[in-house]
């Protein structure tokens, strides 16, 4: 039987139709109703990937354009803008149904020694003794239809815990910092590359969730709150394996305007920063009908 993190490998794994050109399968990641937009990201990544031989990313910039769907592949289109002598650059469209659902940039560097800074990662409790995000919904699964309980409750591949996790149902307004520890245990041995995509395929995961903090708002309420991401920028600091945990700490510094920017960083748990992430938000009212 296949395991949710074989599915999530696959999932990512994209296929070549052309010399720049790639499909990726639409089902299978976080949302039932739209393709999660850290799935189009890890696969546009995956797909610019196979035309870079011998750097790693060390940045991506992604606009996403309309809202996936599930039910189709999507097609990647790879433009080889610049292939120079220490950078590689590639512009990537993800298309669905003819027209455009992300465009993204993506830049790729060789190996290369400079001068060491990190900010500190901050000092919160460890993952062990956390209780894990299955556990809770295991919990809470009696306060949502019975119709969403399978999407509510199946497996993933991706392990969650939370620090300090919010009522996601009635939440009250608090800080806008949000500390979570994840992994996949399945990454271990995986590729330098691969280890990239899957982390671009997380860092989607709960950030957004950041500029709805301070007001008490939560996606299981959509009568209130309208949201989706605009777009998504992540630079990788430096390589790492997912299988270890990995602390998420965001911020949002800003709503306003029917938007949330949020910021992330990710850290390995000994301490080293691997990764940056900023994504800006729709964070829309809904507008009641009389």
């Amino acid at each position: 039987m296949t395991t949710p993190a074989a599915e999530l490998l696959n999932l990512l794994t994209v296929e070549r139709l052309e010399v720049d050109l790639f499909r990726g399968i639409g089902e299978g990641g976080e949302t039932p109703t739209r393709i999660f937009g850290g799935q189009v990201i890890a696969q546009a990544l995956a797909a610019a990937y196979q035309t870079v031989d011998d750097r790693l990313c060390h940045s991506l910039h992604a606009y996403f354009l309309r809202a996936g769907d599930p039910s189709a592949p999507v097609i990647y289109q790879v433009d080889r803008a610049r292939d120079g002598g220490s950078f590689t650059t590639r512009r990537v469209v993800a298309v669905q149904h003819g027209r455009p659902i992300l465009t993204m940039s993506a830049s790729f560097h060789v190996d290369e020694e400079g001068w060491d800074y990190q900010h500190p990662m901050p000092d919160v409790p460890g993952p062990e003794g956390l209780k894990p995000r299955s556990e809770i919904r295991a919990e809470t699964a009696h306060l949502i239809p019975e119709k969403y309980h399978k999407d509510y409750l199946r497996p993933r591949p991706i392990e969650i815990r939370e620090i300090l996790p919010r009522d996601q149902f009635s939440p009250e307004p608090t800080g806008d910092e949000n500390h979570m520890w994840f992994r996949m245990e399945a990454a271990e041995g995986q590729s330098p590359q691969m280890q990239h995509i899957l982390l671009a395929y997380a860092s989607d995961m709960n950030l957004l969730g950041s500029s709805l903090r301070p007001h008490g708002l939560t996606w299981f309420r959509p009568d209130q709150v309208m949201t989706a991401s605009l777009d998504h920028t992540l630079w990788f600091h430096t390589p790492t394996s997912f299988h270890d945990w990995h602390l998420y700490t965001m911020n949002a510094p800003f709503t306003g305007k029917a938007r949330g920017f949020n910021r992330g960083e990710i850290y390995r748990q000994d301490g080293v920063l691997v990764a940056s992430v900023a994504q800006e938000g729709l964070v829309r009212p809904v507008r009641k009908t009389s």
